[in-house]
């Protein structure tokens, strides 16, 4: 089953594959913050949503490369800033006992970018 989640960025790996401890995962994948109404959908599928202060979030990914198109479809390079209203078009996997219903990024639309970001320009004043 494919399905929506919206959300805000939070961690942008779609360029490159994520690094945890030094070593690549092999993977491609962003993290959202989602309003509450948004984690209860995912969570009534079985999947696990993280509780970060107060917020939730939950990190989607892919071992392949994931398109990133803007409102109107066009394609976008880099990675996306931090902030970042999206919309993630994402394949509801296997439940596992231990870890919930996975969930496997597909593509992403970026529905309002986010200006000043972690891979947006510098401050003035710096």
């Amino acid at each position: 089953m494919t399905a929506v989640a919206k959300g805000e960025v939070a961690f942008s790996n779609v360029v490159e594959h994520e690094v945890y401890a030094g070593q690549s995962t092999g993977k491609y994948s962003l993290v959202i913050t989602m309003e509450e109404q948004e984690a209860q959908k995912l969570a009534d599928l079985g999947v696990r949503i993280k509780d970060y202060d107060g917020k939730s979030q939950r990190k989607f990914a892919s071992k392949f490369h994931v398109p990133v198109i803007d409102n109107d479809g066009v394609p976008m390079g880099g990675e996306i800033p931090r902030g970042s209203k999206v919309n993630i078009l994402y394949q509801l996997g296997d439940e596992h006992p231990q870890y919930g219903t996975g969930v496997y990024l597909q593509k992403v639309r970026v529905t309002e970018e986010a200006v000043g970001g972690e891979a947006g320009p510098d401050p003035e004043d710096f």
